[in-house]
């Protein structure tokens, strides 16, 4: 689980910023990582796709093309796999499996336990290759903006996400949590209109309902058929 969803998870999101769009990364993380995550819940975990559940990823992935392609047809088909989009793939695997682990962990450790474990593993397996990047990478200078950043990537986005990721995945499962990462850019789209200022526009609307739908649909309780 350190491994997977601290070291190498991150480390490819990072590395991938530097390399491709943040429309790039929000399309092929967003989208991939819960295809993944049925997949391998599936082979793994036993976990049942059902045709209401596919049905649902469908409508979910349908959203967030809708979304992030603002409407336009043509950004989608000359969309091309950058150096950037290879990591970000990378990471999005690397978390799918991440909650396959989080879900067989037969240990009796969970919680902020189990977090604060997997975390201080996930430090330690980076610490090498930090002291490498010392080598050539230009020195960090701290400032109150970057220290505000990192407050925000270690709380928020780090302990409160990871926790609350992990409740939810022993909940609900695998595949089935993974299609709540879909909202990602459904959230992102209305906090630039709420923090940025920027224009609430149709295709937004449009497209963040097309993914709450999807969730309602994957979430059914009826099924008629599973794979």
């Amino acid at each position: 689980m350190s491994l997977t969803g601290v070291t190498i998870f991150n480390t490819c999101v990072y590395v991938a910023g530097h390399y491709s769009s943040a429309i790039n990364l929000a399309l092929i993380g967003t989208t991939s990582s819960p295809i993944f995550s049925i997949i391998l819940a599936r082979i793994f975990l036993k976990e049942k796709i059902s045709t209401v559940k596919l049905l649902g990823v469908i409508v979910c992935v349908a959203g967030i093309l809708l979304l992030l392609s603002k409407g336009s047809l043509e950004r989608l088909l000359t969309f091309r796999f950058t150096t950037g989009d290879w990591w970000i793939l990378a990471g999005a695997l690397a978390f799918a499996i991440y909650n396959i682990f989080v879900r067989k962990n037969p240990t009796p450790v969970k919680g902020t336990d189990l977090l604060f474990i997997t975390f201080v593993l996930g430090t330690i397996l980076l610490v090498p290759f930090y002291i490498i990047e010392l080598q050539y990478a230009a020195p960090v200078k701290f400032d109150i903006k970057m220290l505000s950043i990192f407050l925000y990537l270690g709380a928020g986005a780090s302990v409160i996400s990871f926790l609350c990721w992990n409740i939810a995945i022993r909940n609900l499962g695998a595949g089935k949590a993974a299609l709540f990462g879909n909202l990602i850019p459904v959230f992102s789209t209305m906090e630039a209109v709420w923090i940025l200022g920027e224009k609430l526009e149709m295709i937004y609307l449009a497209g963040g309902l097309l993914v709450i739908t999807g969730l309602i649909i994957a979430n059914l309780k009826k099924t008629y058929q599973t794979i």
